[in-house]
């Protein structure tokens, strides 16, 4: 049974705040969905294995979600690339241009990856930070977003999705700490 909304939003920050119970509880409970999910996207024989791995990313990462009405869609999303990954192993290939950007990123020290993506928000032009100041910030939905900014469910997700996308692109060229890509 899936946890309804407060309850769910309840677990993330318990778990969040080191709550181990908390923790195992909101584990057990989306496992289910994360199955789910990863027999839509995963070859049979490595539904298991991605489900585990993701449940795992996400027990060491659970602190670091900022926004805790985005938990469904990073679930989701690092099951989908342990599927990927599990795939590309399978077929004997490298890792996936995301892997080794989210490695290149993961590896530079916090400070300084804090000040380039400062200076990543401040290049957006003004409709991007808005609509990524509104979702990661301010923790809207999507539909609330559509509705402030005057946009259609799919505008704002497109919209949000090409932020996202410029702030990573910005922060891949950026020298690390310096503030600004080369």
């Amino acid at each position: 049974m899936t946890p309804s909304l407060p309850d769910r939003h309840t677990l993330i920050l318990a778990a969040q705040a080191g709550d181990a119970l908390a923790l195992n509880r909101l584990l057990t409970e989306c496992q289910v969905d994360a199955r789910r999910y990863a027999r839509r996207h995963c070859q049979s024989a490595d539904v298991d294995d991605a489900v585990q791995e993701a449940l795992f990313i996400l027990t060491r990462r659970i602190k670091g979600l900022r926004a805790v009405s985005a938990f469904s869609s990073w679930l989701f999303t690092i099951v989908r690339r342990e599927c990927d990954r599990l795939a590309r192993r399978m077929l004997g290939r490298g890792p996936s241009v995301d892997e080794l950007a989210q490695a290149q990123l993961q590896a530079r020290p916090e400070e300084g990856l804090r000040l380039d993506l400062i200076a990543a928000l401040e290049s957006l032009p003004a409709h991007y930070l808005e609509i990524i100041l509104l979702r990661d910030f301010e923790e809207l939905t999507i539909a609330e977003i559509a509705e402030r900014l005057t946009l259609q469910i799919p505008g704002a997700k497109s919209r949000l999705h090409r932020a996202r996308e410029l702030v990573r692109e910005y922060l891949l060229e950026a020298p690390s700490g310096l503030g600004a890509p080369p």
